[in-house]
């Protein structure tokens, strides 16, 4: 079973690299890592901050790291929340600060309700001993409801409705967004360059405790 550290303590992310690499792959993430200092997003893009989260972190680790950076950008907003997502109410935003924020924004700039395309963006960096091995993206374009539907998903989830569909991904089942969705889209491509990668060794580096489970 390969094993892959996520420079994340999202759970929900978590778990859907988990439900979308399956059984040949063991995903851990900084909830189960020991003595791992919070990594700064201090990048300009989702690239960035995710190259930054992968190499940062492999140094301290002898397993492959992904980093990982997404986010939601509205064009009513000029992109806005974009890199900004997680944060966008501020460093101890709930989910839900964030969707009103969102709403109450978009309202002012589009008071008709006409101009609320929007699309999901992430971008996974794969990085190991400090040496970034790669980066990979996806992307899915939707439009913003309101209000929001469903109680799936996470983040903005209720907010988004993915083109073709008549449902938000808080609606939709999670087989079906884990098919369509901007991460899944940058995973497949992760997996497709994994088994060109030596499998080196696990675990820490330097013996001081590694990932549990």
């Amino acid at each position: 079973m390969r094993q892959l550290l996520l420079a994340t303590r999202n759970a929900h992310k978590t778990r859907e690299f988990a439900e979308i690499l399956g059984d040949e792959f063991h995903v851990s993430d900084l909830l189960e890592a020991q003595n791992i200092p919070e990594i700064k997003e201090t990048g300009r893009t989702f690239a960035e901050n995710a190259i930054a989260k992968a190499v940062d972190l492999s140094r301290a680790v002898v397993n492959l790291v992904v980093g990982e950076d997404s986010g939601l950008e509205v064009d009513a907003l000029g992109g806005a929340p974009g890199i900004r997502s997680a944060r966008y109410a501020g460093e101890n935003a709930t989910a839900r600060d964030n969707i009103d924020k969102l709403l109450r924004a978009l309202a002012r700039t589009d008071p008709d309700r006409m101009r609320r395309s929007a699309r999901f963006r992430c971008v996974l960096a794969l990085a190991c001993g400090g040496k970034l091995l790669g980066t990979f993206e996806g992307l899915i374009g939707g439009i913003i409801v309101d209000p929001p539907r469903g109680e799936n998903g996470f983040g903005y989830d209720p907010l988004f409705a993915p083109d073709g569909f008549d449902k938000t991904f808080a609606e939709l089942p999670a087989k079906v967004k884990n098919r369509i969705s901007h991460r899944a889209q940058a995973i497949r491509a992760l997996r497709a360059r994994l088994p060109a990668l030596p499998r080196g060794d696990q675990g820490l580096a330097g013996g001081g405790g590694g990932p549990g489970g």
